[in-house]
């Protein structure tokens, strides 16, 4: 028995695992169904002291095992695909994510914390032996790759625009990490001159998660993305040239990783995309097409195979 635990800025989420999870069918996937039992998910843990979120996990861990009535001794693998970026200490991950981390942009930022770092690996292997941690976007791309829509691909990448904006990167078949396994985050790149209302968690002002990720859209415009981009697909003209704006960012980003790694394919997924993936692929896609040809003919844009359970399949892939 596995547990896959899934970890955002705005919420954590535990999921048990059994049987063979080569044998999900995609249909099954999408559907929620197949290996994972029990699922619960809560706000992230915000406040106390920087072991929060670790005590957290174990506590939803057992939660979910008494849930299932599974013995929570059964558990012998602990898969974690969580917000980065990260950072090691004494050979053990701890979370530097702008989005939890108070300390890191401090107190401009709003966050009821000054981490700058949240421990996460060694209270985990204080009780389990095998523990994997990895950038969420970096599990996601495992298990679109495994299980949705990347099947298939060896130049491809995984891209989610939730609460962060994040990326996991596979160039000729092998799934890029990094130093300390934070490859990928482009979010944290500037694609345009910047705005002065973007302050990213990181402490940027005016990179792509500053700018379009999910909370910096609420804080720019105080409003939820949801409301934006509704807004914005009933025609309203202000929300219409802010979602366009947001599009813009968003797609410099998605072109800069074709032509830079030269991708097949892209699969999107968090809740800003997936919610409105209809009225926002054609956008992202019409910033590729017919740029510099012999890099961008050809690459696919497409939702996450997964759909919203990407990230929940994600942690699983870990443990798979």
């Amino acid at each position: 028995m596995k547990a896959c635990v899934d970890i955002g800025g705005t919420k954590v989420a535990v999921s048990l695992a059994t049987g063979a999870p080569d044998s999900i069918a995609p249909d099954a996937a999408k559907a929620g169904r197949g290996a994972l039992l029990g699922r619960i998910s809560e706000p992230t843990a915000k406040t106390g002291s920087n072991d929060a979120v670790a005590l957290q996990i174990l506590r939803l861990i057992d939660q979910v095992c008494d849930s299932q009535q599974v013995d929570r001794a059964s558990i012998d693998g602990v898969g974690v695909s969580s917000a980065g970026p990260f950072v090691m200490a004494e050979g053990m991950t701890e979370l530097a994510s702008p989005n939890i981390c108070g300390g890191i942009a401090g107190p401009a930022r709003g966050l009821p914390n000054d981490w700058t770092t949240a421990l996460l690996e060694a209270p985990l292997r204080a009780r389990f032996a095998n523990v994997r941690v990895e950038n969420d976007a970096v599990s996601a791309l495992e298990a679109e790759r495994r299980w949705g829509a990347l099947r298939g691909f060896d130049h491809c990448a995984y891209v989610t625009w939730s609460t962060g904006v994040g990326i996991g990167l596979c160039v000729d078949g092998h799934v890029l990490r990094g130093k300390n396994g934070n490859a990928g985050h482009a979010g944290h790149s500037f694609v345009t001159s910047g705005e002065l209302d973007a302050l990213c968690g990181c402490g940027n002002v005016g990179d792509v998660e500053g700018i379009a990720a999910g909370n910096a859209i609420a804080r720019r415009f105080h409003q939820p993305a949801e409301q934006l981009l509704a807004a914005a697909l009933a025609g309203e003209a202000e929300a219409v040239s802010r979602a366009d704006h947001l599009c813009e960012v968003m797609g410099r980003m998605l072109y800069n990783l074709v032509v830079t790694l030269d991708l097949q394919a892209i699969s999107l997924g968090g809740s800003v995309f997936w919610n409105n993936r209809d009225w926002l692929l054609p956008r992202l896609e019409s910033r590729i097409a017919g740029r510099l040809a012999a890099l961008t003919d050809g690459v696919s844009l497409m939702p996450a195979g997964l759909g919203d359970k990407v990230g929940d399949y994600a942690a699983l892939a870990l443990v798979a």
